[in-house]
């Protein structure tokens, strides 16, 4: 839909010129071919209308992540930064003031990222540390023509900008750097940029752009400090501390400036001073990250001289996109902790705890219950594997249940099998049972409300008979996996609740089973001591305000390498940070996280044969082959149920079987009562295909086109999947809605005129406005198209004129073959036929008989009146003029009765 435009006259960045795409121009072609001059207006009428949508379709489009900018940030720089609005700058003096405050402006909490390079591992990993910490971005690349609008509205959408190079920033072209500067004085949002060293970098001195600052480059450090009047920028970094000795890595960046403006956040000394152009041999201390307050032109900026391979910078980066979005991306500084120790009992002879081990144990606990009040390790057992050690790790047994009432336990399974292999609940609870008394009989004070599973199964994907077990047993309102939705990336787990019990996300710390003794850890002490030191499992508590995580049995005898761990990685959180370790029980952090997130309450099944781990905790009864390879998505009342019965009759097509409960559809996607029952129930409406056949599933439930829930659920289970969506004329659709509803006895249809409902306000009693709403929403074709390709690209959908469907079905089902593609192309021109009597087509059947649908189906309304059909012409106009061009824009074709709707307008 663009054509970009340079002829030197403005900068090459800048000079984007949109025009209709070739699909628009056809149809407008299409109208003004005709000679009168009202048909030649006409279309030049709609290229002004298609025009204005085009601006206020990309003004109004809310930004989040990537994929929508790629869907909808297609602007040309000049209009899609936007300016002041013809408000002049405003420079700031120093502090920060919130941008409501400056006429009533307003302001997202979200970052844009400007990074050099798509592929770059640093990129990645800025993008990486927003996600983990739940900060909305969208990211955009240098060289990009098409840039995200900064504001909307007098709402600015960015509350920091995150340059990844400050060479990109001082080099941006002039034109979009006085843009975004102006947004930033206009707004008070500020600017953070690292110094990338560059393969190009000689390491000499260079000036920062036109600011006062130079920086020298290829560095080595030694002895760095935290400048202990940092206080007032730095959030989670605690100030005043210092690192003596040599910093990692040669390639460092400091900087050097005399202007007032300028404070330095942390300093360091050179190795060596000889390759510094020094002013005065005095100076021994280089600033490594520095602060612009904001006073040489009114906007806020920091500067860090190197990436993320130095730890204490991930720590620098998330205060500084703290401090510079005025707070609006701050974080708690509350870390909830709580330390799982799985499988008491279990282990071979020789890996086991021994006495000398529970006392290590007890004495740590108190060490961290210090640092952390109310901690209490949490302990998971399996009874049947009390006393099976040696000698001495029985006797470690016997101590751990004399000191049970010290720690807090929680239940795996009695026999520590997997839940997923038992084949039904009266199994799984028995199991359970004997676990119970088992506790009961050892005087084992067992948590009220937490549980585990063995390796994960069955709490995902989801087992229901392992929940409902749970429940009858043990009363079980809280569990934890690693499995949700998938184990990596980390960042990228959540928590959901599922048959009334909440799932918490969690964690790693390096540590399993097998890693028992240092000399043996994978990597040796220094990969551990680094996850410990500002690296993994730091960054993970940091990340993350609550932590649960998994260690074993195994951990805590042999060297105590879990002891280890965590007495040393809470000393340097403590020591470096100023986050407060807090612990509650599993039932209060649950409850807690869910409040933080309440985003995640409700749970999304995906395809389990995509993880192998997912596979090998699944029944084995689960069969992948059993999802659906395409889907019709509806909208009602357009021909889905007709689509269903032609595809039907494909040899090598198999649909879903009906649902008795939601009139023959299954509804899973749209439907929360029935998504809720998990991926078994869906799976159980399709048939089993074998895994060579070539044969397609799908299913139909046109309930899916409108719902809000329905594209990103169905994305999460069916990400490759097809679909379909008939469209008709809305007018048409709304007044067949409202009939069909008259038809099954709606009071608020039998007791109102169609015009009456159409045209009934807010005010209306509840059952009107719901009527008006159900005629009216889904034919918003546009609104609902866009939030499908969101999650689907547009070659994985097809819009299907619904009237080509009703003509001349043959015709659409060639299209639809093709689209899909099917390896078995049939004609189904003599499956298809036209009844005379019924008026539309139905399955031909020997000797010239005919089957069609029910005879709630193709019903023949009473036509609209003619001031009906003029008052929806002018409600869906502006909606059918953005469908045109947005088809157009996805190559998808224009429905016939689309083109007479416009025409007719």
């Amino acid at each position: 839909m663009f054509v970009e435009s340079y002829d030197g006259s403005c900068p090459s960045q800048v000079c984007v010129l949109w025009l209709p795409s070739a699909g628009i121009m056809m149809n407008l072609i299409r109208y003004s071919s005709m000679t009168s001059i009202k048909k030649i207006m006409f279309g030049l009428v709609l290229l002004s209308l298609l025009s204005i949508w085009f601006l206020s379709y990309n003004m109004m489009t809310p930004l989040r992540g990537d994929h929508d900018r790629d869907l909808h940030l297609k602007l040309p720089p000049s209009q899609a930064l936007g300016g002041s609005e013809g408000h002049p700058a405003r420079r700031r003096q120093g502090k920060h003031s919130p941008a409501a405050d400056q006429d009533d402006l307003h302001l997202i909490p979200a970052a844009l990222i400007i990074t050099e390079r798509s592929d770059s591992v640093f990129a990645y990993n800025l993008t990486s540390a927003l996600e983990a910490n739940h900060i909305d971005f969208t990211s955009v690349q240098i060289k990009e023509r098409h840039w995200p609008r900064l504001e909307h509205k007098r709402t600015g959408k960015f509350s920091i900008i995150i340059f990844q190079s400050i060479h990109s920033y001082v080099s941006l072209d002039p034109y979009l750097l006085n843009t975004i500067h102006e947004y930033c004085r206009k707004y008070n949002v500020g600017i953070l940029a690292f110094a990338v060293v560059r393969e190009d970098d000689n390491g000499y001195t260079r000036q920062v752009g036109e600011f006062p600052v130079y920086m020298d480059q290829r560095l080595s450090l030694k002895d760095l400090t935290i400048n202990p009047s940092a206080s007032d920028v730095l959030h989670i970094t605690k100030a005043g501390q210092f690192i003596n000795g040599t910093i990692p890595y040669n390639d460092w960046t400091v900087f050097r400036t005399d202007h007032e403006s300028y404070k330095p956040l942390v300093q360091a000394k050179t190795l060596s001073q000889d390759s510094l152009q020094l002013r005065s041999p005095s100076e021994v201390l280089h600033t490594t990250v520095l602060m612009d307050q904001g006073h040489f032109d009114g906007i806020q900026r920091i500067f860090i001289g190197n990436n993320f391979r130095f730890w204490l910078h991930y720590i620098l980066f998330l205060d500084s996109v703290s401090f510079l979005s005025q707070g609006l991306l701050q974080k708690s500084l509350d870390r909830y902790i709580q330390v799982d120790i799985d499988d008491i009992f279990v282990g071979m002879k020789g890996v086991r705890m021994t006495v000398q081990d529970v006392e290590a144990l007890l004495l740590e606990q108190q060490v961290l219950a210090d640092k952390i009040p109310g901690f209490t390790f949490k302990l998971g057992f399996s009874g049947k594997f009390f006393k099976r050690g040696n000698e001495e790790e029985k006797a470690g047994d016997e101590a751990l249940v004399m000191h049970a009432d010290k720690f807090a336990w929680f239940p795996h399974m009695w026999n520590h099998a997997q839940p997923h292999m038992f084949s039904n609940q009266s199994q799984l609870v028995a199991d359970m049972r004997k676990n119970f008394r088992f506790a009961k009989s050892h005087k084992i004070p067992v948590e009220d409300s937490y549980a585990v599973a063995p390796h994960h199964s069955g709490v995902y994907p989801a087992y229901p008979m392992l929940y409902n077990a749970w429940k009858q047993v043990w009363g079980i309102k809280v569990t934890s996996t690693e499995e949700y939705p998938a184990l990596r990336p980390a960042r990228k787990r959540q928590g959901f609740i599922y048959k009334d019990i909440m799932v918490l996300p969690r964690q790693t710390c390096g540590l399993f089973t097998h890693t028992i003794i240092m000399k043996q850890y994978p990597g040796g002490r220094e990969r551990l001591d680094s996850s410990i030191y500002g690296g993994e499992l730091f960054q993970t508590i940091v990340n993350n305000p609550i932590n649960v995580y998994m260690t074993h049995m195994t951990n805590y005898g042999s060297d105590r390498l879990a002891l280890y761990t965590f007495d040393n990685v809470v000393n340097f959180v403590q020591k470096w940070t100023n986050l407060k370790l807090k612990a509650e029980s599993p039932l209060d952090l649950a409850i807690k996280y869910f409040d933080m997130f309440p985003e995640e309450q409700d749970p999304v099944w995906t395809n389990p044969c995509y993880d192998k781990r997912h596979l090998e905790i699944l029944p084995e009864k689960h069969n992948c082959n059993r999802l659906p390879s395409f889907l019709v998505i509806g909208p009602q009342k357009t021909g889905t149920t007709a689509l269903y019965t032609f595809l039907s009759l494909h040899p090598n097509i198999m649909s879903n079987l009906p649902s008795q409960e939601t009139f023959e559809e299954v509804q899973f996607f749209s439907n929360s009562k029935n998504y809720y029952k998990g991926l078994e129930w869906y799976l159980n409406f399709f048939p089993q295909v074998d895994n060579t056949s070539t044969d397609l599933l799908f299913e139909k439930s046109a309930t899916y086109f409108d719902n809000v829930y329905a594209p990103r659920r169905m994305h999460w289970l069916l990400p490759k999947a097809k679909l379909i969506a008939i469209l008709i004329d809305p007018a048409k659709r709304a007044h067949s809605w409202y009939q069909h509803e008259r038809a099954h006895g709606n009071p608020a249809s039998l007791n109102h005129t169609f015009y009456e409902i159409l045209t009934s306000g807010p005010e209306a009693p509840r059952p009107v406005t719901l009527l008006r709403s159900r005629c009216l929403d889904p034919g918003k074709y546009i609104q609902h198209l866009q939030r499908w390709l969101q999650y689907y690209p547009p070659n994985q959908l097809m819009v299907l004129d619904g009237d080509l469907l009703r003509a001349d079905p043959v015709v659409a089902m060639v299209k639809i073959q093709t689209f899909l593609p099917i390896n078995a192309f049939i004609d189904f021109t003599d499956k298809i036929v036209y009844d005379d009597k019924k008026g539309f087509y139905c399955l031909a059947l020997r000797k010239g008989r005919t089957r069609c649908l029910g005879k709630s189906k193709g019903r023949s309304y009473p036509p609209m009146d003619a001031q009906m059909e003029i008052y929806l012409r002018h409600f869906y106009q502006g909606f059918n003029v953005q469908l045109l061009a947005y088809l157009s824009s996805i190559d998808q074709p224009i429905p016939a009765w689309l083109n007479e709707a416009l025409t007719e307008s």
